[in-house]
C-alpha cells in the first residue's frame, strides 16, 4: 500500500472519530456506529461509509422518525400504484390485495427524504425523494422473484449486514453472480452465496457489465438489509 493511501486511509478513521465525539450527545449507540465503519473503511481500503438513509435505517427506526402521515388522495394513490406496477410486473396480479383500491393508503414521510407507502400500518414500499418505489425486504421475502437479483459472495455478507454498500468484488468473485440485464439506477435484490433469501435492497451506481468491466469502487448502494431499523419496525402506528 502506498504511503499516499495510507496516510489517506489513517485520516478517514482520524476524521470518523473526531465526528463520533462531537455526536457524543446523541449517545454511545451513534459513535459506535461512525466508529464501526471507520475500521470497515480502514481495512478494506474502500469508501463503505454510510449515506444519511443508511444511518437512518441502521437507527431503531419508529414513529419517532416519522415526521408527518398522509392519507393521499385518489389521483396520488393511483400515481403510487402505476409506478410500482411498473416497476415491478411480477406483482400485477397480487397488486389489488396488496394495494386496494377502497383502502387508505398512507405516505409516512421520515428523515432523510424517507418516504414509506404503508398500508393497514405496514410498511411495503419506500423510496427517497421522487426515486422509484423499492419493497421492503418483509414484502420481497413474500414475492421473490418481482426484483432483478445480484449476489455477493460469501465474505462480503457481514459488510451488507453491517450496512455497507456493495463494492464491485463481492459481486465478480467467486460466490458473486451478476445480471447482465440489469441497468445502472436499477432497484435489486442483494443475495448472497449459500443463502435462499434476499439479504438487502440494492440500487445500482452501475450496471451489471461496468460492473464486471471496472471491477472496483461501490457498484451498488446499500438501501436496506436484514435487522436494520425498517426490518425491525412490522408495523407503523
Amino acid at each position: 500500500m502506498s504511503l499516499v493511501r495510507l496516510i489517506s486511509l489513517e485520516m478517514l478513521v482520524m476524521i470518523f472519530v473526531i465526528v463520533s465525539v462531537f455526536l457524543c450527545n446523541y449517545g454511545a449507540f451513534w459513535r459506535c456506529k461512525f466508529l464501526t465503519f471507520a475500521i470497515y473503511a480502514y481495512i478494506l481500503g474502500k469508501q463503505v461509509l454510510p449515506s444519511p438513509i443508511h444511518i437512518l435505517l441502521q437507527c431503531r427506526f419508529s414513529s419517532e422518525e416519522v415526521s408527518a402521515q398522509n392519507q393521499v388522495k385518489a389521483s396520488v394513490q393511483r400515481k403510487i400504484r402505476q409506478s410500482i406496477a411498473e416497476e415491478y410486473p411480477g406483482l400485477e396480479q397480487v397488486l389489488d390485495d396488496l394495494l386496494p383500491k377502497k383502502s387508505p393508503l398512507i405516505v409516512a414521510k421520515c428523515q432523510n427524504h424517507l418516504n414509506l407507502v404503508v398500508v393497514n400500518n405496514v410498511p411495503l414500499f419506500f423510496n427517497i425523494r421522487d426515486g422509484p418505489y423499492m419493497p421492503t425486504l418483509r414484502l420481497l421475502h413474500q414475492y421473490p422473484d418481482i426484483m432483478k437479483k445480484l449476489q455477493v459472495d460469501r465474505g462480503a455478507i457481514k459488510f451488507v449486514l453491517a450496512g455497507a454498500n456493495i463494492m464491485c468484488p463481492g459481486l465478480t468473485s467467486p460466490g458473486g453472480a451478476l445480471d447482465d440485464e440489469v441497468a445502472a439506477e436499477t432497484p435489486v435484490a442483494i443475495m448472497a452465496e449459500g443463502k435462499q433469501h434476499a439479504l438487502a435492497i440494492g440500487f445500482t451506481k452501475m450496471s451489471a457489465k461496468e460492473i464486471k468491466q471496472i471491477n472496483k469502487g461501490i457498484g451498488v448502494d446499500n438501501m436496506h438489509y436484514l435487522n436494520d431499523g425498517l426490518w425491525k419496525m412490522e408495523h407503523l402506528d
